[in-house]
């Protein structure tokens, strides 16, 4: 992701908590949207904790049938970023861990990530095996045979 998308990504995201938060805040009254925040993020970790625990013992049990647990690494990873996204105040941060956490919402995250990821690399490798103008040059240059030398006496 190139530096401005990121900065972009930095400045925007949390914008729009804080302008999520006051709506809910005028809506329901600020005390309810704190203790809102305050619930959704201990029930987040509440998740976390079962959701880790769930993908630990299936990334154990791959491991002792002798299978590569990809899936479970997957998940793993997932459970992490949700548990994250949960863990930070905010209700679209919130909206993302869930669905990060939830295991048939976090399937259909995994596989479009993966179909990106497959598709970005498939361009990447196409877009590598063409000859790019600046590197099509000739090199002008000739050989000149020489005879092996014989061996050499060091002198005093």
């Amino acid at each position: 992701m190139p530096l401005p998308a990121l900065v972009l990504l930095f400045v925007l995201v949390p914008l729009a908590e804080l302008y999520v938060i006051y709506l809910v805040g005028d809506a329901i009254g600020i005390w309810a949207t704190l203790g809102l925040l305050a619930l959704d993020s201990v029930l987040g970790s509440v998740l976390l904790r079962s959701q880790g625990r769930a993908v630990w013992r299936r990334f154990n049990a791959a491991l002792q049938s002798g299978r590569m647990p990809h899936r479970e690494v997957q998940d793993g990873v997932a459970v992490i970023f949700g548990g994250a996204f949960l863990l930070t105040p905010g209700f679209l941060t919130d909206i993302v861990g869930l669905a990060l956490l939830l295991p048939p919402t976090r399937a259909v995250i995994i596989r479009l990530a993966q179909r990106t990821a497959a598709r970005r690399m498939a361009t990447a490798v196409e877009g590598r095996g063409r000859p790019r103008p600046e590197d099509d040059y000739d090199v002008e240059g000739s050989a000149t045979e020489h005879p092996p030398a014989g061996p050499r006496r060091l002198e005093r």
